[in-house]
């Protein structure tokens, strides 16, 4: 797989406060990076997948993620907050990271399973979600998450 992100795509320290700001959020920044066309129907993506079931995992991390027509090109971005916020989860805990896929409608059978499978199995190792937690340098993160979709 190609770079997905850059340091451009990672956002820190976040003052989001819940599930539905955090996606508003992530459909605003997939516009302005040139991921998507409409804020609006990229946040429709993202709630219609979060009807179908929650995209909060465990260790406070979710993966929630738009596939649609309106998306252009595939991507990831990161969003970390202040504080954690309230996310439906695997593990009932509140989320503080969301890893973010954004594929285009054509690619839903093919990128979207792989960025999706691959993000997973990263979060399953506690060394790649505490580098990710605790470092405060976007472009570290980028390469962390590029390195991580490639392998």
């Amino acid at each position: 797989m190609s770079k997905f992100m850059s340091a451009a795509n990672v956002f820190l320290d976040l003052d989001i406060k819940s599930r539905e700001e955090m996606l508003e959020f992530l459909s605003r920044k997939a516009v302005e990076l040139g991921l998507a066309d409409s804020v609006k129907e990229t946040l429709s993506a993202f709630k219609f997948r979060e009807e179908e079931g929650t995209t909060g995992l465990t260790n406070g991390f979710a993966i929630p993620h738009a596939k649609d027509k309106v998306i252009t090109s595939a991507g990831v971005v990161v969003a970390r907050t202040k504080e954690p916020m309230d996310w439906p989860s695997f593990d009932d805990q509140p989320v503080d990271i969301c890893i973010a896929l954004y594929v285009p409608e054509i690619e839903a059978g093919t990128t979207h399973l792989k960025l999706l499978s691959q993000t997973a199995v990263l979060l399953m190792k506690e060394e790649f979600r505490e580098a990710v937690r605790r470092s405060a340098d976007p472009a570290a993160i980028a390469m962390l998450i590029n390195e991580g979709l490639e392998g």
